[in-house]
């Protein structure tokens, strides 16, 4: 997958009600139309691995997507949206135009076949427990099932209980795989566990940690976003405030500018 602009995957962690994702995405809508980049809309319609059983995940498959295709056809977004199980991706794949593999996931043989024989983009993040290079057998079995549109996302390692950190050079050696490297920029400063009974997380370490992966040069930038993070349904520890996004993305656009100017 070769793409020229800088690739930006941003939305709410999960559909909590239509309302609310589509004031978001309009919103999202006009602050990347100032900005060169390849916009992704970003929502899922399930959180299947959340920290208690009790925790809010989503709205369905159905009703999710229903909102994810108005979201498409009213503002003219592309769409990304997550996949648990084989048989979700083909009816899925009728909406999105990214397909995403959870990094719990990103080994799962027979999900990564499901969603490459859709032949849409699929969007791999790598699990905590991984090793960069060790993404280059997951992306095989991608392109051995017919498929070479792929991304690969960094979203942090564990480091000890309920602890992310981000090495930089991961993404170096994930770019050596000869696909464009997405940098996680909400989930890595997630704290996994870190409530008890919820993930807990700090969002004022995102703009430091995005600035520095667009220094060593990803291709792109994944961030959940939400117009009150600290009331939202999941990961409101670690999303964007909607109100501080342009920011964030305009600085992270200009550090991308400049590493572009010393590479050439």
């Amino acid at each position: 997958m070769q793409n020229k602009n800088f690739i930006l995957i941003a939305g709410p962690c999960v559909i909590e009600s239509e309302s609310m994702v589509m004031s978001t995405a309009e919103k999202l809508k006009e602050i990347t139309n100032r900005y060169n980049v390849d916009f992704y809309l970003k929502s899922s319609f399930d959180k299947a691995n959340r920290t208690s059983i009790s925790s809010f995940r989503g709205l369905g498959i159905d009703e999710g997507l229903r909102i994810l295709k108005k979201v498409k056809v009213d503002l003219g977004l592309k769409i990304v949206t997550d996949i648990h199980l084989p048989d979700q991706a083909e009816k899925v794949a009728e909406i999105a135009d990214i397909i995403q593999i959870p990094a719990f996931l990103c080994r799962q043989t027979d999900l990564l076949i499901a969603a490459a024989r859709t032949g849409k983009i699929i969007n791999v993040k790598k699990a905590q427990f991984l090793a960069p290079w060790d993404m280059r057998n997951v992306a095989r079995k991608i392109e051995e099932s017919g498929n070479k549109q792929i991304m690969l996302c960094e979203r942090g390692s564990s480091f000890g209980y309920n602890t992310l950190v981000v090495d930089m050079t991961s993404l170096v050696e994930m770019k050596k795989i000869g696909y464009p490297v997405i940098y996680d920029a909400t989930h890595s400063v997630q704290k996994p566990g870190g409530e008890g009974d919820a993930t807990g997380g700090n969002r004022e370490y995102v703009k430091f940690l995005a600035r520095a992966a667009a220094a060593v040069g990803v291709d792109g930038m994944f961030a959940e976003v939400h117009p009150d993070p600290d009331n939202a349904l999941s990961d409101g520890a670690n999303m964007i405030k909607l109100s501080d996004f342009e920011s964030v993305l305009n600085e992270v656009l200009m550090v991308h500018s400049l590493v572009r100017q010393l590479e050439r």
